[in-house]
């Protein structure tokens, strides 16, 4: 967890846990420099398989 660019502290992670165990997992990050909206997923273990056999 972090804010104003550094760690913060003490922060309970228990309900970070559990938000990031959601389906969708809304996260919010500001850098001062305007808005956006991102879609991405997370990478299963069987997708990192398949696509490590590759060579490029």
């Amino acid at each position: 967890m972090a804010k104003e660019g550094g760690g913060v502290p003490g922060y309970d992670k228990a309900p970070v846990v559990i938000h990031l165990k959601g389906r969708e997992v809304g996260i919010i990050i500001d850098v001062g420099l305007g808005k956006a909206c991102v879609w991405t997923c997370g990478l299963t273990h069987g997708y990192i398989d398949i696509n490590g056999s590759h060579r490029s």
